[in-house]
């Protein structure tokens, strides 16, 4: 069997050979054989481990993508596979709340063109009950959408009462919106806070590109991490399809986009 040494592994990726031995002593790769004389004997099981964490990584986050790797590596496949498939599903849900700001953004275009919205005429703020005719909803559904998060209502002093100024009558006109689209509070929730955060239509559509761009760069690197842990379980024996033809290798991880590529 022909062994590599750890700066073998490094030269690939250009990264130290001591970063080779820091991720196996993470558990990123299986623990190396030694040598009579103690040095590390890498075979190509380490080689194909170094290239899927490198991948996974940028795909999954360091958090997730370590997790995976230890699961590899100690052969607990479930437990890589779950791991991977909650990268996913988050992936998936950045989606759908990517599709909920891009109504919310063309709804409000619509607004500043002249529709029928308009801000409340009155300076003071409304009372439940006046939000409730206004959108033509039960309080208890704004008590429902303030348990989520979606409205954080003012307290008028004295009485405690729920009080909305325009901002909070805009939020319950976007969430009234988006609920006729049958989206879910929570991503609503969600929604809500990146108009008020943004601001402006300009602002936030600036925001909505940067994130789509970000959400698409992470499911590229999703199709490229599990390419290569492909390869790394055909070594590991763990896959029923023999390793694919690989013609590029990963470069060091970079800033992950999954765990912390949340909404701008």
């Amino acid at each position: 069997m022909a062994y590599l040494r750890p700066v073998d592994l490094a030269q690939e990726h250009g990264i130290s050979p001591q970063t080779v031995r820091n991720y196996e002593r993470e558990g990123f790769l299986p623990p190396a054989e030694r040598s009579a004389t103690g040095y590390r004997r890498y075979t190509e099981r380490h080689a194909a481990a170094l290239r899927a964490y490198l991948a996974v990584v940028p795909a999954h986050g360091y958090a997730e993508g370590g997790t995976i790797m230890r699961a590899v590596t100690e052969g607990r496949l479930d437990d890589a596979l779950a791991a991977v498939d909650r990268s996913h599903a988050e992936l998936l849900r950045d989606r759908g709340t990517l599709e909920a700001v891009g109504e919310v953004l063309a709804h409000l275009r619509k607004r500043a063109r002249g529709s029928a919205w308009h801000a409340p005429r009155t300076t003071q703020p409304f009372t439940s009950g006046e939000l409730a005719h206004r959108l033509g909803v039960s309080v208890a559904t704004l008590r429902a959408w303030e348990r989520a998060g979606v409205l954080v209502p003012g307290r008028r002093p004295g009485t405690d009462h729920r009080t909305y100024d325009a901002d909070d009558v805009r939020d319950a006109e976007l969430a009234h919106f988006l609920r006729r689209g049958r989206h879910p509070l929570k991503l609503i929730a969600t929604v809500v806070r990146q108009v008020r955060t943004a601001g402006d239509t300009q602002a936030l559509e600036a925001a909505l590109e940067d994130w789509r761009q970000r959400v698409t760069a992470r499911g590229t690197a999703m199709l490229r991490a599990a390419a290569l842990l492909s390869d790394c379980l055909a070594v590991e024996g763990d896959s029923p399809t023999g390793p694919r033809d690989r013609t590029s290798t990963p470069t060091t991880p970079t800033a992950p986009t999954g765990t912390g590529a949340r909404p701008p």
